[in-house]
């Protein structure tokens, strides 16, 4: 995989796929701005190497048409506030304006296209889409981390349209960093999954039953578990159809000396609510009335314990529902003792780094990742198929 370093940006027009997708409020303001930021350092790098950028990015799910509830102006004006340079927001990402744009775009100009996910040949992976973005283009960067998994026009067949394709600044972090808990972890491996859904871990479960030396589930995720082991879990959230694929992943975990850890307590409610009555439960069966909504005090000492001894971590998901006070315990007592820890740390996008900043310990993690999907996908598989376009080229 090609590193954008290696490359003479002098005179030339780079194309910078980045990940923007950022989460905003009923007033169209950006609410967390992270994945802006940290693009800067590859963007930056970029002009000071006199290089004219076009920066390509999707936000939401426009569903292939245009939509402006789905524009990138927010982006813009956050954007042209980080920058010291002049920003032009395109009124697309291809068409005839577009290409008018590109070739009167100035030295100092950055060029930032529409949300590419207004056409639907994005998400197809359209060849003819894919030419139309590398239009005038000498050279591709990928610094889009967070997209990787996605076999899109902008993220896979816009490599074959450009003289060169590299890795920015954060893909290459990312993947630095990930490698070294995919190709050799130091050991004991520990991996903290939760979350809701046994469903989105499958392919996750399956790698690391194999490479982690344990695998500490919470969230709502154990009581499919549990379920298929014929306890009784009250209206905790279960996936019905993956109660025999559970069996499956603990038969197989059982057979590499028991790798998958349940919780051995709960803390249970009637309602996933604020100022809810709780209390913790030790034992099955979980009243039919009440639901788990948290890992208990006994599992949290238990999973610290793993945690302590670890050499190599990666968490995603949080252990409870981590947004109501009432059930955060769970996941900043596991926050807490993964910062704590002297191992190499990975805690992988979404809630995972909601929870940990929320605790204000992410400078004790070794790595915050952009990406929960790619994170998860990357896990899973070992490579994306973004990284492997990068490579191919």
């Amino acid at each position: 995989m090609l590193f954008f370093k290696d490359l003479n940006f002098k005179k030339k027009r780079v194309f910078l796929r980045v990940d923007f997708n950022v989460p905003l409020d009923d007033k169209k303001n950006i609410t967390d701005d992270t994945r802006i930021k940290a693009v800067l350092p590859t963007l930056n790098y970029l002009l000071e190497q006199k290089a004219r950028v076009i920066i390509g990015s999707h936000l939401g799910r426009p569903k292939g048409k245009r939509d402006p509830q789905f524009s990138l102006y927010p982006v813009y004006k956050k954007l042209s506030q980080l920058i010291a340079r002049k920003i032009t927001l395109a009124p697309d990402c291809t068409g005839e304006e577009v290409t008018r744009l590109k070739q009167s775009q100035g030295k100092e100009e950055i060029i930032l296209l529409e949300n590419l996910r207004f056409h639907p040949e994005e998400k197809q992976n359209d060849d003819s889409f894919a030419q139309e973005l590398a239009q005038g283009v000498d050279y591709y960067v990928n610094d889009a981390f967070a997209a990787c998994h996605r076999a899109h026009a902008s993220i896979v067949a816009i490599t074959q349209f450009v003289n060169k394709a590299a890795a920015g600044f954060l893909v290459r972090q990312e993947m630095d960093y990930f490698s070294r808990i995919i190709e050799s972890p130091q050991r004991p491996y520990i991996a903290i999954l939760g979350g809701a859904k046994v469903s989105d871990k499958i392919p996750v479960l399956a790698n690391l039953i194999k490479k982690a030396n344990a695998v500490l589930i919470g969230g709502a995720m154990p009581y499919t578990f549990f379920k298929a082991m014929g306890f009784e879990v009250g209206k905790s959230l279960v996936e019905e159809g993956k109660k025999e694929l559970a069996l499956e992943l603990l038969k197989k975990a059982e057979e590499k000396g028991g790798r998958i850890f349940l919780p051995s307590d709960h803390i249970i409610a009637r309602e996933a609510t604020s100022g809810t009555d709780f209390k913790t439960l030790t034992r099955f069966p979980i009243p039919e009335d009440y639901m788990a909504l948290d890992i208990g005090p006994e599992t949290v000492k238990k999973y610290s314990g793993f945690i302590k001894n670890a050499k190599t971590i990666f968490w995603n998901g949080p252990m409870g529902v981590f947004e109501i006070d009432e059930f955060c315990l769970g996941t900043n007592a596991i926050a807490r003792a993964v910062a704590a820890s002297n191992s190499l740390s990975i805690v992988g996008g979404g809630d995972s780094v909601s929870a940990i900043k929320k605790t204000g310990l992410e400078k004790n993690i070794s790595h915050i990742s952009t990406g929960g999907g790619a994170s998860l996908e990357l896990i899973a598989n070992e490579t994306l198929p973004g990284i492997e376009a990068l490579s191919e080229r």
